[in-house]
């Protein structure tokens, strides 16, 4: 029985040490493989080498490729986990998908992918959809709704006059949900 006693070392796996300046018949003797001058033949002379320039510098540097993107990726939801969650002719919103454990926010939207199978009816109220999630969705009989959000900012002048006597202006943030739908009938009017 093999046990911590009678353990071995597997053949092959020990590498014996160069044995240096041990007489020239060995092929390292004399000047022990390093030459004969030189900062490199005297001790410490390999390890306390180092270029002193910018370039050299700069290349042991690993490169960092690409960038951060200042746009917030959107919280992506597969067809087949809709299938899975929700129940026939259910309408389903980023709400709905949250307090199903599906995403973990809902502040920078929502698309949906197209991996998986559905075959209930649903309404998905989402901010983007792949274009063959839009199909599955509608073969299986629902509605695929683009929900956009508009952030508006709107100005409003304080009557509060501060020390100086000029009015303060205070940024507004208005969010605005509007349909895609909705959008198309503004614009035939």
């Amino acid at each position: 029985m093999l046990s911590l006693h009678n353990l071995k070392k597997g053949k092959g796996t020990e590498k014996k040490s160069k044995r240096l300046g041990r007489g020239n018949a060995t092929g390292s003797g004399n000047y022990s493989t390093r030459g004969m001058k030189g900062q490199r033949s005297r001790s410490g002379g390999k390890s306390g080498l180092a270029l002193r320039s910018i370039k050299s510098y700069l290349l042991r540097i690993p490169k960092v490729r690409g960038f951060k993107s200042p746009n917030k990726s959107k919280s992506t939801v597969n067809v087949g986990a809709l299938e899975q969650k929700f129940s026939n002719g259910e309408t389903i919103n980023a709400r709905a998908m949250l307090k199903a454990g599906l995403i973990d926010t809902i502040s920078n939207g929502v698309k949906i992918l197209s991996e998986g199978k559905i075959t209930k009816n649903l309404i998905v109220e989402a901010n983007d959809f792949s274009a063959s999630a839009k199909e599955k969705i509608e073969a299986a009989g629902g509605k695929a709704v683009v929900v956009v959000v508009k952030k508006q900012a709107l100005k409003k002048s304080a009557e509060s006059a501060d020390q100086s006597g000029s009015a303060k202006e205070e940024v507004v943030e208005n969010t605005e949900v509007e349909t895609a739908e909705a959008k198309q009938e503004k614009e035939t009017k």
